[in-house]
């Protein structure tokens, strides 16, 4: 899919790059399923660069309105399930 993610110029680079990897492990779940410790590692790596929950929830808006996918479906099937694999 082409689309760019929804991303803060005042990030790092390191932030940037694991912020896409946390949006990445969103769409494998969507696609073919991960991981739910990969996924919890990336979610809460993303929660230390965007840890208010206006801004989360901002960014995972967009994310789902460029890409179709959820981010916050997604993590809420990781928080209630204890499946080794998440697939949307």
């Amino acid at each position: 899919m082409e689309y760019q993610y929804p991303i803060s110029m005042d990030w790092s680079t390191e932030e940037i790059v694991d912020v896409i990897r946390f949006y990445e492990a969103v769409e494998k779940a969507y696609e073919k399923g991960v991981q739910r410790e990969l996924l919890m590692d990336r979610y809460r790596r993303f929660k230390e660069i965007v840890p208010g929950k206006a801004d989360e929830r901002n960014y995972c808006s967009q994310f789902e309105e460029v890409s179709g996918y959820s981010p916050y479906r997604t993590v809420k099937k990781m928080k209630e399930e204890k499946n080794a694999v998440i697939k949307m």
